[in-house]
């Protein structure tokens, strides 16, 4: 029990460190002792016993821009990568993550059917796309769960043969919308790219809840998935309802996911590595992967998204195309190695 304690005290401690150096860094620089002194300042009983050392600047930099920005990063990165542990372990294929199901395609039918047929320009910034986009993801997940299902049961593979040809089939309707409607062509291209830029508390706590209570579930079915690992027959032999298990993790799944793209875009490849990489380390136990896959899927995209902003300062890239340079050539290592999932 301590030493459990011990470890979850060493990660947390690393996640908050990672958080305040993130904070700090961007184009203009703030000292590290004036980011912990400035979230100091806002802690209830804390904040009268600090004496500020920053400018106005300087704090509204970190509490309006930055934080938001930097605990958006945690729970995307988090949330992607316990729906990919989830997907795969209810899937049995180390390829499947959230966008092999249709999460992403139908996530950005609905961001661009907001950006460049229904929400008048001026409110694009007002949270109306995040409600369009998480609409179209959860549209597209019940399409693809009702395709993949062969005599009333869900099958793994047409679950995952249907997630494809509709990806397919809606980024075409996308491609389309944005051929038609050119002249708002550069909002959607930024945001089917990846970005967590301009994003604000409220983000925040709309994707919090669904990413909350997806793992929540997913702890919850642990024990579950770890039975199924033997195969679907010896899962049945052993008391497990198979087909309640795969409805409960394409449901709980697909709402993290859906609730991370919505406020961030298209981020692939989080959901795909993060457990896959985790699993060579950690087991395939999977209580303890979705608890380290959290934690592992924060510090990623954390990293990945202070990198977007700082390493072509003040140009900022789409945290999307960081996400990308690694999870491309991961993709392939997979594809090549030709490995079988064993859990």
């Amino acid at each position: 029990m301590r030493r459990s304690l011990r470890r979850f005290g060493g990660i947390l401690l690393l996640v908050l460190a990672a958080a305040v150096v993130a904070t700090a860094l961007g184009s203009a620089n703030i000292r590290l002792g004036d980011v912990l002194g400035i979230m100091a300042s806002r802690l209830p009983g804390v904040g009268a016993l600090v004496k500020p050392t920053w400018s106005t600047a300087h704090e509204m930099i970190v509490l309006r821009v930055r934080l938001p920005r930097v605990f958006l990063a945690l729970v995307v990165g988090g949330g992607l990568s316990v729906a990919g542990v989830l997907f795969q372990g209810s899937l049995r294929n180390p390829l499947a993550d959230p966008y092999i199901i249709g999460v992403s395609s139908g996530a950005s039918l609905g961001a661009a059917v907001g950006l460049l047929v229904i929400i008048p320009r001026g409110l694009v910034g007002l949270g109306f796309l995040p409600l369009f986009a998480f609409a179209g993801a959860i549209l597209a997940t019940l399409a693809v769960a009702r395709l993949g299902q062969r005599r009333g049961r869900l099958e793994p593979t047409s679950l995952l043969l249907a997630g494809v040809a509709m990806g397919a089939f809606l980024t075409a309707v996308v491609s389309l919308l944005m051929v038609l409607r050119i002249e708002n062509l550069q909002d959607v291209y930024l945001w089917l790219m990846g970005s967590l830029s301009g994003r604000t508390w409220d983000h925040l706590l709309m994707a919090l809840p669904y990413v909350g209570a997806g793992l929540l579930v997913a702890l919850w079915l642990a024990k579950d998935l770890n039975v199924y690992l033997l195969g679907e027959e010896a899962a049945h032999s052993l008391g497990i309802d198979v087909q309640k298990v795969q409805r409960l993790v394409l449901i709980s799944g697909s709402l993290m996911a859906a609730a991370c793209v919505s406020v961030s875009g298209v981020i692939g490849f989080v959901g795909l590595m993060v457990p896959h990489a985790l699993r060579l380390l950690v087991g395939a136990e999977h209580r303890r992967l979705i608890l380290h896959s959290l934690w592992a899927g924060a510090l990623f995209l954390l990293v990945a998204d202070t990198l977007a902003r700082t390493a072509f300062s003040p140009l900022e890239i789409p945290v999307g195309i960081i996400t990308a340079f690694v999870g491309g050539p991961f993709f392939i290592y997979l594809l090549k190695r030709g490995s079988s999932f064993h859990g």
